[in-house]
């Protein structure tokens, strides 16, 4: 009897690992490079316009001083971005691990200079890729084995993630944010 129930859980184990596959192949992890670019051409805009709607003299702005400023938050993103694309492209990265974040230029001239460069990198780096490519595994940082699909929808998550926290930072100043940028 239990071997019948071990089996059958197994099943619905498989019916839902499939199941949710199959809905975050839906939700971005694509298997297509031109799908890839355009998401993250849609990406890049919005995060410009993120930093296009902060004034310019609060790019130092911190709600709390433990956490990042604007300005940190996202050259933590650019960074992000340099670090994983170098990884699933395997090519080198022009910017060290860390490196943006630590600029002590955070005007809004440099630290959207140096956005606009992070995403142009990994825009780059995905048209370089076929689609085949995109099904190759990897191992992340070392340590997690993935496609690359998945690598890419990981970081794809991680700017997503940290613009969204920035959300935060433009209505302490202030200001609107950006509306929501889907499509």
């Amino acid at each position: 009897m239990d071997r019948f129930k071990n089996k059958r859980m197994k099943t619905i184990k498989a019916l839902i690992t499939s199941a949710f596959f199959i809905l975050m192949m839906n939700m971005g992890y694509s298997q297509n490079v031109n799908d890839m670019v355009k998401e993250w051409e849609r990406a890049k805009a919005y995060t410009l316009e993120y930093l296009d709607v902060m004034p310019a003299e609060n790019f130092d702005l911190k709600p709390t001083p433990e956490i990042r400023s604007f300005a940190q938050q996202m050259l933590h993103i650019t960074d992000a971005n340099y670090g994983f694309t170098a990884a699933i492209a395997g090519v080198e990265s022009p910017v060290g691990m860390g490196e943006s974040e630590k600029s002590t230029d955070t005007s809004k001239e440099s630290v959207t200079k140096m956005v606009t460069a992070g995403y142009d990198f990994v825009i780059d780096a995905i048209k370089g890729l076929s689609d085949s490519e995109l099904s190759e595994n990897i191992t992340l940082f070392g340590q997690f084995e993935m496609t690359k699909a998945q690598a890419l929808a990981k970081m794809f998550e991680h700017q997503t993630h940290h613009r969204g926290q920035s959300t935060i930072y433009i209505r302490l100043a202030g200001v609107k944010p950006p509306n929501e940028k889907l499509f």
